[in-house]
């Protein structure tokens, strides 16, 4: 599907909107100034996928700490910054790619020209990120509660402010814990703003909460052609988020090589443990870059007609289970084996689809 048409931003080595291409990112919970706790984070969160990241940038210290995470990670990195411009200065010196601030929060008119300025020099992009639980008092009392409308004046108060010194590199976020005030703001913002969206539910809860309410809304707005950058928030590890967008990316005919997992219901005819044979491979799914689809069937009797438009299956019977690939049985295994040889299929698969593709 063709995106919606915005202006282009360059972020680091990435450019962010006017393309057919949604950027995956995500946010470190670590704090930025433990640089190793910081810097670990960040190449596990490359390792699953994700392309920029941001991180919380409180004070001087964490400032101060950009350009030694840089040196030692891959992907462009955003500050998040709230209210303290020199914070945001000392950021900006610092090598940061992207900051996230609302200029209107941060004081007077110098501030915001001090910030303005350093992000001109050093083609650095500002998004500015709108929460319906953070809308200025004068729209929410006017309102009564937060609205799509009320929510897109919040973010023309501040563009405003950067477009009258002539500062363009902007993106937008319009960012709920209600999934259908994100799809209204976003639906609207997309016909008021020229600027590239970061897509997001936020406060979305846990993995199954996340899931669903990200999946509904973004998922929506993905099929419009409105997102340009996504990021799903799960409380916790951010890398349980990874495997969440790639999913709704790929269901979405916007990413691909992205491994296809299906597995049994189970029911009374189930003949071995498959709970945790379905946990071990999901996980280990995570790493492989390949457009294959892996079944799990939970016996050997309907198993190896419900794997045949899989590209690689098993089907496990009472302490034994059959390899099936490509809807022919290949062999019939122990049931111990099963696992790690589905693993070495899994692996030949993905290195043939590369090489294929070189």
């Amino acid at each position: 599907m063709k995106r919606t048409e915005t202006r282009a931003v360059q972020i680091g080595s990435l450019q962010l909107g006017h393309q057919n291409r949604v950027i995956i990112q995500s946010m470190c919970n670590t704090r930025t100034s433990d640089t190793a706790a910081t810097i670990s984070q960040i190449l596990q969160l490359e390792k699953m996928g994700c392309e920029m990241v941001r991180l919380a940038i409180i004070d001087e210290d964490d400032a101060k700490a950009i350009s030694e995470i840089k040196q030692q990670v891959h992907i462009p990195l955003v500050a998040d910054i709230h209210y303290d411009y020199r914070i945001a200065v000392l950021a900006a010196e610092n090598g940061i790619d992207k900051i996230r601030i609302n200029p209107g929060n941060i004081g007077a008119k110098e501030n915001v020209e001090a910030v303005v300025s350093i992000c001109k020099e050093k083609h650095i992009p500002i998004r500015i990120g709108i929460n319906s639980g953070s809308l200025e008092k004068d729209i929410h009392e006017r309102d009564g509660k937060p609205t799509a409308a009320g929510m897109i004046e919040s973010a023309q108060r501040h563009v405003k402010i950067l477009t009258d010194l002539n500062f363009h590199d902007i993106c937008l976020s319009f960012k709920s814990s209600d999934p259908n005030l994100c799809i209204e703001a976003y639906r609207l913002a997309a016909e008021t703003f020229p600027y590239p969206l970061h897509l997001g539910v936020t406060e979305a809860g846990t993995v199954m909460t996340s899931a669903v309410k990200s999946t509904y809304a973004l998922g929506t707005l993905l099929q419009e052609g409105i997102g340009d950058t996504i990021r799903v928030s799960v409380n916790g590890d951010p890398c349980k988020e990874i495997p969440i967008v790639k999913s709704i990316l790929h269901c979405a005919g916007l990413l691909k090589r992205v491994p296809n997992l299906v597995a049994c219901p189970t029911c009374g005819r189930t003949q071995f443990d498959i709970g945790p044979v379905v946990d071990e491979i999901e996980q280990f799914l995570q790493g492989i870059s390949a457009d294959i689809t892996v079944a799990i069937m939970g016996c050997a009797v309907n198993g190896p007609g419900e794997a045949k438009h899989a590209d690689i299956a098993i089907a496990g019977g009472r302490n034994e289970g059959l390899l099936i690939k490509k809807g022919n049985i290949m062999e019939k295994l122990p049931q111990d084996q099963m696992v790690s040889r589905l693993k070495t299929e899994i692996i030949k698969m993905a290195e043939a689809q590369k090489n294929q593709e070189a």
